[in-house]
């Protein structure tokens, strides 16, 4: 494919929302933004909405980027197939096709937003904030070009943002969750449940003889899938992003004592007083309000004889910047601690100030702060230098080199890994140690084929090339090259079998009126107690899997759970069941509120969407889904 075809895609802005519930990802439908893909119509669709196109390499980018980003969160890359299982593919389908849809309606209802506007937003952004916490134009200009963005094509796209917001937030305004429901959801989230329970383990299910050769390789023979080789890659890759190329940078201290030099008066904590302030309408009362303090009356009583509480009055420990009357401010970083200023001529009044604690302001030294002050410096230098090894890799690539090959002329260092499976691993096992955290280049590898000009990754703002260079396919392994694999899989199996049969036995047991402690000193089984736990509690020695086997069981009820993939089983007795009322006014249930409204609001908008996308029109090419997502491999 063409290199100069590639599109900048999502980002490390998390324009996408994305949460892990229960144990599994959800990626939301969204209006933040994923990229800038729509532009144009392709030459190989994949989805239609209205009348923009996306294409299916515009599509792949933004998956790879997702996954990556989902990789960073776990430590570990998600193999396409956990993707898929996660449903991730069609999340972030969704998404992409959501956000079409709604800059087609931002379209067809004339929406706007000024230039100023968006220009605030991005200056607001902390992503682009300097040591000084203040907008810094070069790391702005090298953050975006290193994802592939020009200035005017990131303000254009934030613009788009901004317009997906207009609609959301008209669209979602306004809802609130009934009472009927916040009450339910709160009892239902802070039911509490005792029980009593035991144990099963390997030394309750009794010895379990070695299998016999002909039983070992019956077992072998109907679990042989599980113990099939994976296909292994070879790969080769170079990364070069700013945590890398950061490394080779050496900053002097001389550089770094300018930096510190410039931005010292912005550095360290400001002085900040605790200061409060009475406001009077003129002059004349001011005065006689404090000719009265000063006779004797206190601050707080002429507060309160104007009906002003102390949040009126007082503005807490502030530093000078933070107080928005410059007058005000003045006055208050002149007076001493307990003193009563002259009346104040302020923007909104004349104002009696008084100030109470003072906490002076610190300085650093140019010592405490050098590591951290190099460490930006370098930072800042490799973003340019990344952009800069990108063109000249691409031109190596360009011209017929090898990943390895190119790197090598560069100067920079290639990995290569001899052989790896889908999820990352080497044949022992193990995570390869040289894949950077959070880089799914194993699963691109495995999109690819031998000898193909791979587009690079995006990754930690900067790029990683491949190379795929030799494939070896799945196979079958035989009875000897597994054979310890396959007899401790058969005795986790016994194990299991056993366990189930004495815990059914026991709960027979105990429905039929026996005591848990009987049973328990029957089979060596030692009776323990988990109080008062919710439903998302994770009791000390508790397995998840018995907390919610508690939750349904009814009260002196009886249950059984497998814990540890069956080699542990728990038999356990719920003794109480306790429904805490509801406090309408309490935080928690505040934010119960908040969560509902959030969900309520997200439904409404996702139905508001699907009804704009069924109006104009929507198509996907399945087939090139499929082939991207790696449904096909």
């Amino acid at each position: 494919m063409l290199r100069g075809m590639r599109k900048a895609s999502s980002n490390w802005l998390g324009k996408a929302i994305m949460a892990t519930v229960m144990g599994v990802l959800i990626v939301s439908f969204g209006i933040w933004g994923i990229a800038d893909i729509f532009r144009g119509f392709g030459q190989s669709t994949l989805a239609k909405v209205g009348s923009t196109e996306i294409s299916a390499e515009q599509f792949r980018q933004i998956y790879t980027d997702r996954l990556q980003q989902i990789g960073r969160q776990f430590g570990r890359p998600l193999s396409p197939e956990q993707a898929r299982n996660f449903g991730i593919d069609r999340q972030v389908l969704q998404q992409t096709l959501a956000e079409a849809a709604l800059d087609e309606e931002a379209r067809r209802m004339g929406l706007g937003q000024s230039e100023a506007e968006t220009l605030r937003i991005i200056y607001n952004d902390p992503n682009f904030k300097g040591l000084n916490g203040q907008f810094d134009p070069q790391r702005f200009a090298a953050m975006i070009r290193n994802v592939g963005y020009t200035e005017p094509r990131y303000i254009a796209e934030q613009r788009r943002v901004g317009l997906r917001r207009q609609i959301a937030g008209t669209i979602q305004s306004g809802l609130e969750p009934p009472k009927t429901m916040i009450e339910a959801l709160t009892r239902f989230q802070n039911e509490q449940r005792s029980m009593e329970y035991i144990k099963l383990d390997a030394a309750q299910a009794g010895a379990i003889d070695p299998p016999s050769p002909e039983a070992l390789a019956a077992y072998f023979e109907d679990h042989k899938v599980q113990f099939r080789a994976p296909e292994y890659r070879k790969i080769s890759f170079v990364a070069i992003t700013p945590d890398e190329v950061g490394k080779w940078e050496t900053v002097s201290d001389d550089d770094a004592r300018k930096v510190f030099e410039q931005r010292r008066s912005q550095l360290g904590a400001p002085e900040r007083r605790e200061v409060s302030q009475i406001v009077f309408p003129n002059a004349d009362e001011a005065s006689a309000a404090r000719s009265r303090i000063t006779s004797g009356t206190s601050f707080d009583d002429i507060a309160k004889e104007r009906n002003l509480n102390l949040a009126d009055v007082n503005l807490g420990m502030v530093a000078k910047s933070a107080i928005l009357d410059p007058a005000v401010a003045g006055a208050a970083f002149t007076l001493p601690t307990g003193e009563i200023s002259e009346p104040v001529q302020g923007r909104f009044g004349v104002a009696l100030v008084k100030v109470g604690k003072i906490e002076p302001g610190t300085t650093p030294t140019y010592e405490s702060l050098a590591p951290e002050i190099k460490r930006q410096i370098a930072t800042e230098r490799a973003r340019a230098k990344v952009s800069e090894l990108h063109n000249k890799m691409e031109d190596e690539r360009g011209g017929g080199a090898s990943v390895v090959e190119a790197a090598q002329k560069l100067g920079l260092t290639p990995v290569t890994i001899d052989a790896i499976d889908r999820s990352g691993r080497l044949p022992n096992g193990q995570l390869a140690p040289e894949i950077p955290q959070g880089l799914d280049v194993a699963s691109q590898a495995f999109s690819s084929d031998v000898g193909v000009d791979n587009d690079p990754i995006q990754f930690n703002g900067g790029y990683v090339w491949y190379d795929v260079l030799g494939i070896t396919p799945s196979r079958e392994r035989n009875l000897d090259e597994v054979r310890d694999q396959v007899e401790a899989k058969w005795r986790e199996d016994q194990i299991s079998t056993k366990l189930r049969a004495k815990a059914t036995e026991i709960v027979q047991k105990l429905n039929d009126g026996g005591k848990l402690a009987d049973v328990a000193a029957a089979v060596g089984a030692k009776v323990e107690t988990a109080v008062n736990f919710r439903r998302d509690a994770s009791p000390a020695g508790v397995p998840a899997a018995a907390v919610s086997a508690a939750f349904r069981t009814a009260k002196d009820g009886v249950g059984q759970t497998p814990a540890a993939g069956g080699s542990e089983w728990i038999v356990f007795r719920v003794t109480d069941v306790t429904v805490p009322p509801v406090d309408l006014a309490s935080n928690e249930v505040k934010q119960i509120k908040e969560t509902l409204q959030r969900s309520l609001s997200d439904e409404q908008f996702g139905q508001y969407v699907t009804k704009i996308e069924s109006v104009i029109g929507m198509s996907i090419n399945q087939a090139a889904f499929a082939q991207v997502t790696g449904a096909n491999n």
